[in-house]
């Protein structure tokens, strides 16, 4: 099957060619907007699948759509990438010294209509910080295309995580242990 990611992060992409997999790149905007009465894991499930139905008359039959969406929950509010500066301020205080959890949702779509969805989660403890130490993050790698106002990868992911319980690359924007699990199962990797 022909692998179809339907993502424009850099993480997902590093993750998907370290696996060894071979797939092209298809971009449509999708409202990222989720109903309330959804909670964690099943808001990235939601919007995993939300992203993949924008797909659906567009696939061969030989094509398998990869679709994710990850979301960072303080308890069980959901943070999402900041507006601006000061809201990338405000995230960051909120998440120093605590630890909170990261979904990641994927739906995989075959073009002949078999769908699997599902997500993973990681708990993330963060050390506590100093403003000083967000302003220079926020300054240095500009967080704003980042659920919570982070990547575990950037300086502060290096710097603040003490702890990860899961997965580090779900963290990252991709479970590839899960991905590669479901993959198989649909006959999609490449060996």
């Amino acid at each position: 099957m022909k692998l179809i990611l339907a993502s424009n992060s850099p993480r997902r992409r590093q993750l998907l060619t370290e696996l060894g997999l071979t797939y092209e790149i298809r971009l449509l905007a999708v409202d990222e907007e989720f109903p309330p009465h959804l909670h964690r894991a099943e808001v990235a499930e939601f919007l995993a699948a939300r992203k993949a139905a924008a797909y659906v008359d567009g696939l061969a039959e030989d094509e398998l759509l990869i679709t994710a969406d990850t979301i960072v929950c303080l308890e069980n509010e959901v943070l999402n990438k900041p507006v601006d500066r000061a809201d990338a301020q405000a995230m960051l205080g909120r998440l120093q010294g605590r630890a909170h959890d990261v979904f990641t949702g994927v739906c995989l779509r075959t073009g002949d209509g078999r769908q699997v969805v599902f997500s993973d989660q990681t708990t993330v403890h963060f050390r506590a910080l100093t403003s000083a130490e967000i302003d220079h993050y926020i300054d240095t790698c500009q967080p704003y295309d980042k659920a919570g106002s982070y990547g575990a990868q950037d300086w502060l992911g290096m710097a603040a995580i003490d702890r990860l319980e899961g997965s580090y690359f779900n963290v990252m924007g991709l479970p590839t242990h899960r991905v590669w699990a479901e993959l198989e199962k649909l006959g999609a990797t490449q060996r």
